[in-house]
């Protein structure tokens, strides 16, 4: 329990951070994408790695995805990470294999278990950005996100 808040005392930390004045104003001068029949996909900008103290092996790792209006990530998974998402701006819409497709808004956040296959991500505006903060506690050296080979 007490690890838990202290990670989410650090992803709410990291979010604070990412959410600066320059963020906010290139956000403004970014046009809306043009509407093509391929959806745009995700960019993620890294915040922190770090090896965690006392737990030999492990890796704390946080970044920000960035999904603009109608982008969709491939069908993926994150390995033996530990994953946790929270949405700092917009709409995403996402699965996990085996669970309903659910939707979260600015605030809301999920967890992802160790070996859990993403099937769907998505921005469900035509209009708005989705900005996601997402954590991982993984192994240290594996990949943090393996598309799908067929997607």
């Amino acid at each position: 329990m007490r690890f838990a808040g202290g990670l989410l005392a650090v992803a709410t930390l990291t979010a604070a951070t990412a959410c600066t004045a320059s963020d906010q104003s290139a956000r403004a001068k970014t046009p809306a994408a043009a509407v093509t029949s391929k959806h745009p996909t995700e960019t993620v900008k890294p915040l922190l790695q770090q090896p965690l103290p006392n737990v030999k092996g492990k890796t704390f790792t946080s970044m920000v995805v960035d999904f603009p209006p109608t982008a969709r990530a491939k069908p993926h998974r994150h390995g033996k990470a530990f994953v946790y998402a929270y949405v700092l701006e917009g709409t995403v819409r996402s699965k996990l294999a085996g669970k309903p497709v659910r939707t979260y808004r600015q605030g809301e956040n999920w967890v992802e278990r160790p070996g859990a296959h993403h099937v769907l991500t998505e921005n469900t505006s035509r209009t708005e950005r989705a900005k996601l903060l997402v954590v991982y506690v993984s192994n240290t050296g594996d990949k943090l996100k393996v598309d799908d080979p067929r997607s």
